[in-house]
Formats: structure tokens, C-alpha cells, sequence
């Protein structure tokens, strides 16, 4: 599987080499996304509204020189007894977001979970087309590399401790398409590397595949959801299950509220794909949200990419 998994990457890899170009758009999600004008090109436009679909990121970049400050709130399990629907508990994690030029987009994060610190990139490499013009590309292309650090106290002190054991690494080919205005779905084919691991039996590499997509509603309104299943005979030492989840997308100026129900073990990849523990059949769901505010820091950037989109041919 991991094989076939890298044969679809390079696949990938040499597709893109012909197809760049830079993109912008001019909708109240301008900064967020960073798309081409439809009037000035055949590439399609906000194939998504967030970087974000539930917890796992889509295959959408801030546009250059803008800075997406996101908050993310995850509260305890609906079943949980005395705490209010799960509200008296909840997980935070704050990150920054900043668009490199129209291909690369970088980030940091800290979540409250585990106090984990993370960072990541995420490079496009092909832009979806509409069916006019010369350049025909079905879907959307970009690979994401991810990495994060738990810094809670070693659970033994009395054995030998080693930095690298608190790291762990994800990567992700997210490839997406927009079948129309209102449908958006995108397929992830993931693998996450964790340097320790719980036991003997289990794998350090995991491998999993997760599959989402969004329906809009109006200008304002769109529902998402995502599912990641985790391939078999990879994890022993703790009854683990697929994380899921489904939520509301609300647009309003240059905020966008992601309100959602999921069964997800935290906000970055090796939490809720690998850890999450809770079964929705128990309905042990969290409810939670996500908070995008987008600032421009770079005007030169910014300036620079506008002119580039306006003249690019």
C-alpha cells in the first residue's frame, strides 16, 4: 500500500510540472483562498471556503502575504454526565497561517491536547480547470507535510527519555474537485510516522485515507463533512476507531465560523487520525468550532501577486 501510495505522488509530481499558474479572486474570501477571477481564466474558483474541512485541512492555500489567525474549539463527549452537553470540558488550539506566494502556504500551531506545538506546509501543485480554454486538468492537487511535538511530562522518568520520541510526522496528498457550484469532494491519502509508539506490535508508520467534501447551501451557508479510515493491523495497544465529522461552514466579511459534530481526538493529524478513541454509536461526539480571520501583512505580496493574476496569460 505505502508503494502504491508513492507511485500516486510522483504521478502527481510530473502532472504538475506542466500546470502553474498564479491565482486570485475578488469575493470577501479573496485572502483566504487565493484564487484566479473566472473572467481571467478558465481555473475554478473557491473550490473551498476554508483551509480547513472539519479537523484535516483542505486542498486551499492563503493567498501571498496574508496572515489567517485560527482558533479551534473542541468540547468534551455529549454523553459525557454532569458537564453540560460536554461544554463545561473543551480543547483549545490557536494557529497562524501565512501564504508564502500562490503555491506555498505555511503554519504553526499550539493545541492545549497533550500542550502539542506544530507546524506544517503545504505546497500546490496543480488547479483545477474549467472546461473552457486550451489547458484541460480534472482536479485540484496539493501535498501537505506536517509535524508536531507533544511536550506534556514523560509518563516514566525513571527510564532513559529521548527528545525525538515526542515527535511525529504527517504527510498528505489532498486531491480535490469541483463537480459544480454547489459540490466540492476531495480524497487524502495520508501516512503518519510517529518516532515512539505504544507498543511493540504496533506500526510506526500508519496508513490511512480520508475522504470529504462540501455542499453549499446559499452565498453564506455550506455543509462539510470528513471521514478518515485508518487500514487495518496497524494499531494494537488501544481499541481505536475512524474519526468522523460533519459541520456547518458560515461566511460572514472576512471571518468564516466552522461549526461541527465529531467523534476526533484533537485538532492535528496524529491526534485525531491515529488516537481518536470515541464511537459514535456510543454517541460519544464532541460538538466544537473553528474561527478564520485573514489579515493582509505583506501589501507589496499581495500587490504583486494581483498584478501577476491580471496579466498572466
Amino acid at each position: 500500500m505505502a508503494h502504491q501510495i508513492t507511485k500516486v505522488a510522483l504521478i502527481f509530481c510530473v502532472i504538475s510540472l506542466n500546470s502553474f499558474r498564479a491565482f486570485a479572486q475578488d469575493d470577501l474570501m479573496d485572502q483566504l483562498t487565493g484564487d484566479e477571477e473566472e473572467s481571467r481564466s478558465t481555473y475554478c474558483k473557491a473550490t473551498f471556503k476554508s483551509t480547513r474541512l472539519i479537523n484535516g485541512h483542505t486542498m486551499e492555500n492563503v493567498r501571498p502575504g496574508v496572515l489567517d489567525v485560527r482558533i479551534s474549539h473542541r468540547f468534551g463527549l455529549l454523553n459525557g454526565g454532569n458537564n453540560f452537553l460536554g461544554l463545561d470540558q473543551a480543547k483549545m488550539r490557536i494557529g497562524l497561517e501565512y501564504g508564502i506566494n500562490h503555491r506555498l502556504m505555511v503554519g504553526v500551531g499550539r493545541s492545549t491536547q497533550e500542550k502539542a506545538i506544530d507546524g506544517f506546509f503545504k505546497y500546490r501543485f496543480m488547479k483545477q480547470t474549467n472546461n473552457e480554454g486550451s489547458k484541460k486538468i480534472p482536479l485540484s492537487v496539493t501535498f501537505l507535510v506536517a509535524m508536531d511535538m507533544y511536550t506534556t511530562p514523560w509518563a516514566d522518568n525513571t527510564i532513559p527519555n529521548y527528545f525525538s520520541s515526542r515527535l511525529a510526522y504527517n504527510y498528505q496528498i489532498l486531491m480535490a474537485r469541483k463537480f459544480s457550484n454547489s459540490l466540492s469532494l476531495q480524497l487524502m491519502p495520508t501516512l503518519t510516522h510517529k518516532n515512539l509508539v505504544e507498543s511493540s506490535k504496533d506500526k510506526n508508520d500508519i496508513l490511512s485515507i480520508g475522504a470529504g467534501g462540501r455542499l453549499k447551501l446559499t452565498n453564506r451557508f455550506a455543509i462539510t463533512a470528513e471521514y478518515y479510515y485508518v487500514l487495518p493491523n496497524q494499531i494494537y495497544s488501544y481499541q481505536r476507531t475512524d474519526a468522523v465529522g460533519i459541520g456547518v461552514d458560515i461566511e460572514t466579511g472576512g471571518h468564516v465560523f466552522q461549526f461541527m459534530f465529531t467523534n476526533g481526538n484533537g485538532m492535528i493529524e496524529r491526534q485525531f487520525i491515529t488516537q481518536t478513541q470515541d464511537k459514535l454509536q456510543d454517541w460519544s461526539i464532541r460538538f466544537g468550532f473553528n474561527i478564520s480571520r485573514v489579515f493582509t501583512v505583506s501589501e507589496k505580496a499581495t500587490r504583486r501577486f494581483k498584478e501577476q493574476c491580471t496579466y498572466a496569460q
